[in-house]
């Protein structure tokens, strides 16, 4: 229960009235003596000690710069998405039209050019009426709101308490009065005119009055006519009693009483007075769509992006800080976005799982970078943004690692990656040719199995061996072609037992090393940095763990790169509204492979396209790729690339990754697939996309490797019989493996 107010100060009853009346009187006349009129206060008159509580209130308006929507902007200058609290747009005061000013000024402060930042004329009026009647009218100048307004917007942006004008005691009133009167004296009057047509608000998030204008009417604050600026000038009183789209009625009704205003004024005439009130609201509703779940384009990317920023302690020592800049500083984002492959991609990825005609457990993204400097093109997955629940919606980002680089303090809003399959095999090539080896050796690729107790070279394990804990018998897609093959077409037809006939004579980590240094990392870590995927039998094949879209980009960039591993870049630049620049990460590009390690890798998933399961894929231009299937047929992978864009498209159950997870036997795209693999889906969207954009991107031939790296083909080695104890293999003696796949990766 609220306590009781006594009756001598309280105005509900006659005795407080009486007392306030003579207070307020005082207090005016102490005002207008010394600090309220301009031409007292420049004759020095002094202060009587009666109002020296009145000088001890704070006289300078601590104002913060005013809270300013960040944009989000595609390579080409487009716009992807605009972040705010408070949608705002800055304007000049020559920027607002004749009517608007002169609405505002009629019905809020027609004496403003005339006081001295309070209107003891106008307080005194308001006083009388109060006393002596049961209305409540306010007195505030419009300097007395600009302050007012500058105060909650300090205490919003210092995350202050905030008084709202129904709640001030006279001590606040008193306290924005002596600011009004400081005001004055540091600023012009249309320097404070303009500083109150950007602050006040107007209706929800939108503030100031070009935001206004747009929002309401879709023309810019110069073009406002003068019903369209009597409405504004109306709203302003009352931003929630006076909406046009909640209360239009009263809309209408305070609307006309400005126009009134306006007409009493002086400041229309009687024609323009009843043209105006005889027109409609003539609202053409034009709102500015709010953060990633409005973005124009590439909501995801828009995602990943304000991540980023988020999480980089250059936009702020805390991540509070960053929040407050990313949403009130008026960021000006550019990224490396391409509109054009943008769209290509969304195409595909929309044409291939539509998320209404495709199970709601299964997506599909595709996202691309520019191999030789890390710039990330594009970002495409088939769901929804948007945080409502439902079938097809999701605000996770299939495309990205959960944390970046592994730190749980630094979220990417990623679901983390997804096992890549035979996709990883190529860098097992990679190892091989390192090792001093050639793409045209013949290794034996007969079946066999693997006693438990089997034993690899290992060196990042104790002892520098591993041993495989059970039996294993590693098979191929449709259990045939077990023979002999050389390393080119054992990748190119995705043989298991050939990739194991190269992993016999390797070290283990070796090619875990080569994957990771390429990029390839587990999208789930959260230790506090990236963690390489496991790479002992029998998840040698497709990584033991999880890799993302972008993650598996960036290790096939590596390759179409020749061995330059170029970070993932999405920030081109970024500055804020009150003219700082702000660092962004720079290139960063490092040589990890030998250039013609990479090039024999290239001729080698050259070969998936020609003659391998990449056949059918092929777009007339030098293109390289490697499809991928992870056990239980739940992820799918293509990876497409040439010399100038890499593209990683990924289709599998976002939801379940073993056996439940299958895809066979569901809908996609509204079609139902009872076999699939990477060439079916993933694949074919891949070429989707890449043919929309013939001309967006770089496809010179590749460079062909040295005869080191290519080999010559020898006369095939004898079978070798399946081993009975651990040892290491060697060229004569090649056994194969299906990794983690006991359905086999056919692609």
């Amino acid at each position: 229960m609220a306590a009781r107010k006594s009756p001598l100060f309280d105005t509900a009853t006659t005795l407080g009235q009486i007392v306030a009346f003579f207070g307020v009187s005082a207090l005016c006349g102490v005002l207008a003596a010394g600090l309220l009129v301009p031409a007292a206060a420049a004759a020095g008159t002094a202060a009587s000690g009666s109002i020296q509580f009145f000088d001890d209130l704070p006289s300078e308006l601590q104002a913060g710069a005013l809270a300013e929507p960040s944009k989000i902007y595609a390579n080409d200058g487009s716009l992807i998405a605009t972040l705010y609290e408070e949608n705002r747009q800055p304007i000049k005061l020559d920027q607002v039209s004749p009517a608007m000013i002169d609405a505002m000024l009629a019905i809020e402060d027609d004496r403003f050019y005339e006081h001295g930042g309070v209107d003891v004329q106008g307080v005194i009026g308001a006083l009388a009426s109060n006393l002596t009647s049961d209305t409540n009218r306010g007195a505030s100048t419009i300097t007395q709101q600009y302050v007012n307004s500058v105060i909650i917007d300090t205490n919003l942006q210092n995350d202050k308490e905030v008084v709202l004008s129904g709640n001030k005691d006279y001590g606040d009133k008193l306290r924005e009065m002596k600011l009004a009167i400081a005001v004055e004296k540091q600023l012009s009057k249309d320097q404070i005119l303009e500083g109150y047509f950007n602050i006040v608000p107007f209706s929800g998030t939108t503030f100031g009055v070009q935001a206004a204008a747009k929002y309401f009417f879709n023309v810019d604050a110069s073009q406002l006519n003068i019903p369209q600026a009597a409405l504004l000038a109306g709203v302003v009183n009352g931003p929630s009693v006076y909406s046009p789209t909640g209360n239009p009625e009263l809309s209408l009704q305070r609307r006309n009483v400005v126009i009134r205003a306006m007409l009493d004024k002086g400041r229309i005439t009687q024609e323009e007075h009843d043209a105006a009130v005889a027109t409609d609201l003539g609202l053409n509703l034009t709102p500015v769509p709010s953060n990633c779940t409005g973005a124009v384009q590439a909501p995801y990317f828009c995602d990943y992006v304000m991540h980023l920023v988020l999480n980089d302690e250059r936009y702020g020592a805390t991540t509070e800080d960053r929040q407050k800049l990313l949403y009130r500083g008026g960021l000006t984002i550019n990224t490396t976005l391409d509109p054009e492959i943008q769209n290509a991609a969304q195409t595909a990825v929309n044409e291939t799982a539509n998320p209404d005609t495709t199970d709601p457990e299964i997506g599909h993204s595709m996202v691309s970078m520019e191999p030789k400097t890390g710039k990330i093109l594009s970002m495409a997955q088939n769901t929804r943004y948007t945080p409502e629940q439902g079938a097809g919606n999701s605000v996770l980002n299939f495309n990205v690692d959960v944390n970046q680089d592994g730190d749980p303090n630094k979220p990417l809003g990623g679901m983390g990656g997804f096992q890549p399959g035979s996709t990883y095999k190529p860098f097992t090539v990679a190892a091989w040719l390192d090792a001093g080896k050639t793409l045209n050796t013949t290794l034996n690729g007969s079946k066999r199995t693997y006693p438990a107790g089997y034993t690899w070279n290992a060196s990042c394990w104790p002892g520098g061996r591993y041993g495989i804990p059970e039996a294993w018998t590693p098979i191929n897609y449709g259990d045939t072609n077990y023979k002999n093959t050389t390393v080119i077409d054992g990748l190119a037809n995705s043989l298991n037992t050939i990739t194991m006939a190269e992993i016999n004579q390797l070290d283990l980590c070796k090619f875990q090393e080569m994957a990771f240094a390429s990029g390839i990392h587990n999208g789930k870590s959260s230790s506090g940095q990236n963690e390489p995927l496991e790479s002992i039998p029998p998840a040698s094949f497709g990584g033991g763990g999880d890799a993302s879209p972008l993650a598996m980009a960036t290790g096939f960039a590596t390759f179409a790169a020749e061995g330059l591993k170029c970070e993932p870049r999405a920030l081109e630049s970024v500055t804020a509204a009150d003219g700082r620049t702000f660092e962004v990460p720079a290139q960063e590009c490092t040589q990890v492979m030998k250039k013609e390690v990479a090039q024999g890798v290239n001729a080698a998933t050259q070969q998936v396209m020609t003659k391998g399961s990449g056949y059918y894929l092929q777009n007339g231009k030098p293109v390289a790729g490697k499809t991928g299937t992870n056990d239980f047929r739940s992820q799918t992978w293509f990876m497409g690339y040439t010399t100038g864009m890499v593209t990683a498209s990924w289709l599998g159950n976002h939801v379940w990754g073993n056996e439940q997870g299958s895809m066979e036997g569901k809908q996609i795209g509204g079609q139902v697939y009872p076999e699939i693999d990477g060439s079916k889906i993933a694949g074919p969207s891949w070429k989707n996309f890449i043919d929309r954009i013939p001309d967006q991107y770089e496809a010179n031939p590749f460079t062909a490797p040295p005869a080191s790296i290519m080999g010559t083909v020898a006369a095939p080695p004898k079978p070798a019989p399946a081993p009975a104890a651990p040892a290491a293999d060697q060229d004569k003696d090649n056994g194969g493996g299906q990794g983690e796949d006991k359905k086999n990766d056919g692609d």
